[in-house]
């Protein structure tokens, strides 16, 4: 049959949804759950760097002040303003010390490590041009140079000629005035000498050349060699120089109580060279040579990250700004939605720029500004590198729900919608089974096989009912033919055994009772519903008698009849009260212990009797009991039974306003038929 388009088929309950809600539901609910999860985990990191960000950023101020506050930092503020070196010379440091004791070499060199003054060159020589923070100490320049060097190699006394010697050759340009000292060393003893400065244009000392009284000058050299294992007699040893020059205009100005330090500080140049004996290679130090680096306030600065500026305030007067370098603390790619997306996760920002300020001792304000972007750059970085592994999450979840949509649900549910019609039709016609369509959910799947393996039952059901019914209708048109063969001897025999005395008659109308039952009747319900009981005063004692005597006729050995001494009337209709004991009587004999008896025991009540009918043999099993005497039911496991007996019994047994029952006993089963007096 069949079952119409898909659209005009019966609409499903809203009950038939509720699973497959519910699972979209979830998939639903797991796909927001997750983004939410993201989301909070990106505003709580948000919050955290953004609070972290904000007390980096002042702990590094606080760091940076700190070290602008050490001398180093102090030389630093002081030499904002000093001119780059070039090929004049070298403009003198302010120095946050009064001065450089330069003849002490360990105060020396403290004041320049402390001081952080020195300019580095690439083959680590290095050397400190200064001037000290008061004008007490004298209007000196002071040098210091440290530098490694061979065994020296001084002058001795009167000598002229000093091109064999190691010496130290000055020039200081002060404005439009040079001034050139020539400073040959002269040892004291193998580590320590000195300088006598000698103010000549000259490359030689003259003969009564007097050194300048104000210009001083020492040399120290280590003893061990600064390669430890080197051939003591050539190796190179650590060296340091200290020199004081002086300048005339200062110290006239300082006398007359100028300001210190004086204003054309700038316009001041100083080179210095250190000469050595050899001819090849006389030079073994030059202040102009390239590349020297010294503190600055980038160096101090470093910590600086993109997006921060650093200034320095004096009074009015922003002195210095640094910016951030472009490639600091680089966060990494970022996609620009997620970007974006950080942007507008909700964070407490602080109103107005992240900025703070410290004020130095010197009167200097520093202020530095930070940029809370970078937090949002830095987070979108992170979030882009993780934005893999939440999109190969959401997307097992967006396929394991497509799969469970497409390749199960979608399936299922044209199922259910087929198997719903067809469960309609079955009710309107509940004697056709139409077919099952499933062409379109056949396959190699779960479903697929399913839906065939229902659809091969269903189409197996359907044959079977077409055999049956076929045989039900060729086994009526036996019953009723044999019935209608039967029936014109049957009506001879009843003839010829007319008389009521006649044992034969009885067997003969339950004979004509049974065709008529089963003439023309569809099924045995049918007919045991549609009998009728001829009810009358039977005595039951001397039918039970009859019974227990005539049961060896009928194959049924040993059955003994108890309780039948005396009459007892009773109202039922013999033909079918024989029928009744007959099947219980059959049944008791194929379960029964062979050579027991069959006790058929009589016991009289006020309104009723009582009949049992009890066996020797196995016990029903419980779970059986209650639905024993429905039809199809008691000996349907037995081959060549139908399991109709005892349906048929109880049937009889309620026509005749009576019952039956059943139990166990101890060794066997016992049967109950009641019938009123």
């Amino acid at each position: 049959m069949d079952l119409g388009p898909l659209s005009k088929r019966p609409r499903l309950p809203a009950a038939a949804y509720l699973r497959r809600t519910l699972l979209r539901v979830v998939f639903l609910t797991l796909l927001a759950g997750s983004a939410a999860l993201v989301l909070q985990l990106l505003t709580d990191e948000k919050q955290r760097l953004q609070r972290a960000y904000e007390a980096g950023f002042r702990g590094q101020l606080d760091v940076v002040a700190e070290r602008l506050r050490h001398p180093s930092g102090e030389l630093v503020l002081l030499n904002l303003d000093r001119p780059a070196d070039d090929a004049r010379g070298s403009v003198p440091l302010r120095l946050p010390l009064g001065a450089i004791d330069f003849d002490d070499p360990a105060k020396a060199e403290r004041a320049v490590e402390m001081s952080g003054c020195a300019l580095r060159f690439p083959d680590g020589a290095e050397w400190c041009p200064a001037v000290g923070r008061r004008a007490s100490a004298g209007a000196f320049v002071y040098a210091v140079v440290r530098l490694q060097m061979a065994a020296p190699v001084g002058r001795s006394a009167g000598q002229t000629d000093i091109s064999g010697v190691h010496r130290v050759q000055l020039v200081l340009q002060h404005g439009e005035r040079t001034q050139r000292w020539l400073a040959p060393l002269e040892l004291i003893d193998a580590q320590r000498g000195q300088f006598a400065g000698f103010v000549t244009d000259a490359d030689h000392l003259e003969r009564r050349a007097r050194p300048d009284r104000e210009f001083r000058g020492w040399w120290w050299q280590a003893q061990a060699c600064a390669t430890p294992g080197a051939d003591p007699a050539a190796c190179l040893r650590p060296t340091m120089l200290s020199l004081r020059i002086p300048v005339d205009a200062w110290r006239d100005a300082a006398r007359a109580g100028g300001v210190w330090p004086p204003a054309d500080l700038s316009a001041l140049r100083l080179q210095l060279q250190l000469l050595g004996p050899d001819a090849a290679q006389p030079l073994l130090f030059d202040s102009r040579q390239a590349d020297a680096s010294g503190a600055s306030l980038a160096a101090l600065a470093e910590p600086l990250q993109r997006g921060e500026s650093l200034a320095v305030q004096r009074g009015d007067v922003l002195v210095a700004t640094l910016q951030g370098e472009p490639g600091a603390a680089t966060e990494g790619p970022a996609y620009p939605w997620l970007v974006a997306l950080v942007r507008r996760l909700p964070a407490a920002r602080l109103e107005g720029p992240l900025q703070a300020e410290v004020r130095l001792p010197g009167g200097d304000v520093l202020r530095l500004q930070g940029d809370l972007s970078r937090v949002d750059a830095q987070l979108a970085a992170t979030a882009t590198r993780y934005s893999v592994y939440f999109g190969a999450l959401a997307a097992a979840i967006v396929a394991a729900w497509l799969i469970v949509e497409i390749g199960l649900l979608r399936g299922m549910a044209l199922l259910t919608r087929r198997a719903n019609a067809l469960s309609v039709q079955l009710q309107r016609a509940p004697d056709q089974l139409p077919p099952l369509d499933v062409s379109q959910l056949r396959g190699r799947d779960e479903l697929g096989i399913l839906a065939g393996t229902l659809a091969d039952l269903l189409a197996r059901a359907r044959e079977h009912l077409r055999l049956e019914q076929l045989r039900a209708h060729q086994e009526r048109e036996q019953w009723q033919a044999v019935g209608h063969e039967i029936m014109s001897p049957l009506q001879s025999l009843l003839a010829l055994h007319g008389g009521s005395s006649d044992p034969s008659r009885r067997y003969l109308e339950r004979m004509q009772a049974a065709l008529q039952l089963l003439y023309g009747q569809a099924s045995v319900s049918e007919a045991v519903a549609q009998a009728s009981a001829e009810r009358q005063r039977l005595d039951v004692a001397a039918f039970l008698r009859e019974i227990a005597a005539n049961a060896p006729h009928a194959g049924i050995e040993g059955v003994e009849a108890r309780g039948c001494e005396s009459a007892c009337d009773v109202l039922a209709d013999p033909l079918k009260l024989e029928d009744a004991l007959t099947h219980l009587l059959t049944n008791a004999q194929r379960y029964r212990v062979p050579g027991t008896p069959i006790v058929m025991t009589l016991r009289m009540q006020p309104d009723s009797i009582e009949l049992d009918v009890a066996n020797q043999g196995p016990q029903i099993p419980v779970d059986r009991l209650p639905s024993l005497f429905e039809l199809g039911t008691s000996d349907r496991g037995q081959p060549g039974q139908r399991g109709q007996g005892l349906f048929v019994a109880r049937g009889y047994l309620a026509k005749m306003g009576g019952g039956i029952a059943v139990r166990n006993m101890p060794d066997g089963v016992c049967f109950t038929l009641t019938l009123p007096r």
